[in-house]
């Protein structure tokens, strides 16, 4: 959910093989028994019956995606292929040369693999040429609100409704939450809130629009604005808005007496007079001792 095909199209886009074909073979999705098929192409009788993915990317890029789900049988195939550039079809004699860019793909951790058997370690090396880390998306969050804008022109287009406004304090929650599922995730939560965003509100997202997931529902108490409504103000701004709901929760708490609370939040009962009246709390019940 990085965005490794990205990158990968993007090395592709910047090489001299740009003109010629960028092919995905994604080991996750290929059974174990038709992953060779797959790759190498199926020959009988000397006639080519289909060719295989290494084939149809000549003279350009093969993207070896979640390598790590590759058949240990297979990786050693796939090993020959990266030395000599060649191979056999699946039920063929002859040698096929290609010429072909191979950069490939894995969210597991390799060298865990190689130690339990799964991965072959000269595979590996061969293959670790030009190591490039995707970071996840909570460490790059600049490009997030780049990537929110994306999305939600591309869903709005599909919809056939304007592209809607994102609105400040909603661009903040998106950046300030974790993103387990990464840029894959961050897509799906946008295409959730332009397709279920209300016909009268279509032209903006608020931050009430956005999933619960990404709100933080334990950071919204009852009746407050919750933390999220104030990650996108100045500090000062920020800081009233927090006194204020944090003194009306205390005082709805302890049923309107001023003392008792005073007493909880560590004030003195004048000086919580003094701040209620300068946070704009109007006092609608007695203390009663």
């Amino acid at each position: 959910g990085t965005g490794t095909e990205v990158a990968a199209r993007l090395l592709h886009g910047w090489s001299q093989r740009a003109g010629a074909p960028f092919i995905i073979a994604s080991a996750a999705r290929m059974t174990p028994e038709r992953v060779e098929e797959e790759l190498f192409g199926v020959e009988e009788g000397g006639d080519l019956v289909r060719p295989g993915l290494l084939e149809q990317a000549h003279g350009g890029t093969l993207f070896l995606d979640e390598i790590a789900d590759m058949p240990v049988a297979t990786q050693a195939r796939i090993l020959r292929v990266l030395t000599d550039q060649s191979f056999s079809r699946i039920g063929g004699q002859r040698t096929v040369k290609v010429d072909v860019r191979v950069v490939s793909a894995t969210s597991r951790d390799l060298m865990a693999e190689i130690a339990d058997g799964n991965f072959r370690e000269d595979l590996y090396y061969r293959l670790n040429v030009v190591p490039v880390t995707i970071p996840a998306l909570a460490e790059r969050r600049e490009d997030i609100p780049v990537l929110v804008e994306h999305f939600v022109a591309h869903y709005a287009r599909e919809r056939r409704v304007p592209t809607p406004e994102i609105a400040s304090d909603a661009l903040v929650a998106l950046q300030s939450y974790e993103w387990p599922g990464n840029v894959r995730q961050l897509r799906n939560v946008v295409e959730r809130t332009v397709i279920l965003a209300p016909g009268d509100r279509i032209g903006r997202i608020d931050l009430d629009l956005l999933p619960p997931e990404v709100l933080g529902t334990g950071n919204q108490s009852e009746g407050g604005m919750g933390t999220n409504a104030i990650m996108g103000s100045p500090l000062k701004e920020a800081r009233e808005t927090f006194e204020r709901e944090y003194l009306r929760i205390q005082i709805r708490r302890f049923s309107g007496n001023i003392s008792r609370t005073a007493n909880f939040i560590g004030m003195e009962r004048s000086a919580l007079h003094r701040k209620l009246k300068l946070l704009g709390i109007t006092e609608t019940r007695e203390d009663r001792n």
